[in-house]
């Protein structure tokens, strides 16, 4: 099978085929790259769709790892940009399937006029190739595109769970951390962690640490709160809790938790006013 010809074929399309795309993207998208009006966005949209070709057209010139490793690497940069990021998965997707159909479109317009030079093997062979090199480009584009949902995720849960542990500074010596909510794993390693760094850079000498909001805690927990107040310990802050309800109570004494050394009192009122002679 003569592919050179069909390369030099796809290449001589390339940006007809990106302008005959755009023009018929969908403009009526609720967000995302295709619906921005931004000539900036519109620019680069078109600028990627046009190296996309140029990219897809090597499957008929390269070697197949070559063609594989360098094309990936594109497409991964791709999904990684800030436009593709905010654009709905299934956007994208519907626009790869849009272009898979000008391929096949293009590949028939080849063969009306070159038709004699393949056997029916051949053509069944190209169909395939084109079919299958973007099922994989989807492929490759949407595992990476969920990975980085993933992690803006994973970026965004731990800015909500550090913005849940603030440390207060009422004076130059006494600061608060009021806790809300419920208090699992990963917000009291946070929790531990932020505390203690606050903690330092405030030069906090009393802690006081209010449980009002917090209605149950697990063993996991208790214990990395107990932690928590030791490592405060250490570093030279006196811990005074206010607020525990009879609940979590109960759980740290069945763990057998020892209070020794920190102050208790039954609301946050009672332990401002125990220490408002501290400057």
């Amino acid at each position: 099978m003569d592919s050179n010809k069909l390369y030099t074929f796809f290449l001589d399309k390339t940006w007809d085929l990106t302008e005959d795309w755009y023009a018929n993207v969908s403009k009526n998208d609720s967000s995302g790259v295709y619906a921005s009006s931004e000539p900036e966005v519109i620019k680069t949209v078109k600028q990627q769709n046009y190296e996309f070709h140029l990219h897809f057209a090597e499957i008929f010139n390269q070697d197949r790892e070559t063609y594989v490793q360098e094309f990936e690497q594109w497409v991964l940069k791709v999904a990684q940009d800030e436009e593709h990021s905010s654009t709905p998965i299934q956007f994208i997707i519907r626009e790869f399937h849009s272009t898979q159909k000008q391929y096949l479109d293009l590949v028939n317009d080849y063969l009306e006029n070159n038709s004699s030079k393949y056997t029916l093997k051949d053509i069944h062979s190209l169909y395939n190739l084109v079919v299958e090199t973007m099922s994989q480009v989807i492929e490759w584009f949407t595992i990476e595109y969920n990975k980085n949902a993933e992690n803006r995720l994973f970026s965004q849960q731990e800015l909500i769970l550090e913005l849940s542990t603030p440390v207060i500074t009422l004076n130059n010596k006494v600061a608060l951390l009021p806790l809300v909510g419920e208090i699992d794993t990963a917000r009291a390693k946070i929790l531990l962690e932020r505390t203690l760094e606050e903690c330092s850079r405030l030069r906090t000498e009393h802690l006081l640490l209010d449980f009002s909001g917090v209605v149950v805690i697990d063993t996991m927990v208790a214990h990395q709160i107990f932690q928590l107040l030791d490592a405060l310990s250490l570093i030279g802050v006196k811990t005074h809790l206010s607020g525990i309800r009879p609940e979590v109570a109960q759980t740290a004494i069945q763990l057998g938790l020892k209070f020794k050394d920190i102050s208790i009192t039954s609301s946050l009122a009672h332990a401002i006013n125990r220490l408002e002679y501290i400057d």
